[in-house]
């Protein structure tokens, strides 16, 4: 039987502004230590939507099924892909008031990004000294567009 890879990816996004220009970045470390960096950028975006392409874009650089511990300091991501996506799916994308769901199309985006893969996602504090959730920031930060 064939392991599969493993990596570890930290994710952050960050806007200027909420609404405003934003930026996501990702850290991709396999298990050998090897590091690649992932960033990019919307001129009119929020901040859970840069959160999200974060984790998405993370997910999709990889090579194939792998076993990912993704490392996010956004609890909306965290949550939303561990414990509200089985009620927004059983709802057909609506949330408990029976409202849609914000952010659909980036939910429906990281689901699929998730299903080759075995992973743990790990919440982290932001902003509190945790190297690469810092790393991930700082990539956030240099790609949000500048007018």
């Amino acid at each position: 039987m064939q392991t599969k890879p493993a990596f570890h990816l930290f994710t952050d996004g960050a806007c200027s502004g909420n609404p405003g220009p934003g930026g996501w970045g990702v850290l991709i470390r396999d298990a050998s230590g090897h590091e690649r960096e992932l960033s990019g950028g919307a001129p009119s975006t929020t901040n859970n939507r840069m959160e999200l392409q974060a984790a998405i874009s993370g997910l999709n650089a990889l090579p194939g099924p792998s076993q990912v511990t993704v490392h996010a300091d956004s609890q909306y991501v965290v949550k939303g892909i561990t414990e509200w996506i089985h009620g927004w799916l059983r709802r057909g994308w609506r949330n408990s008031q029976g409202e849609r769901v914000l952010n659909q199309d980036l939910w429906e985006q990281l689901y699929a990004a998730t299903r080759p893969h075995s992973i743990k996602w790990q919440w982290v504090r932001g902003h509190a000294g945790h190297a690469e959730n810092e790393r991930a920031d700082a990539l956030a930060v240099a790609a949000i567009p500048r007018r």
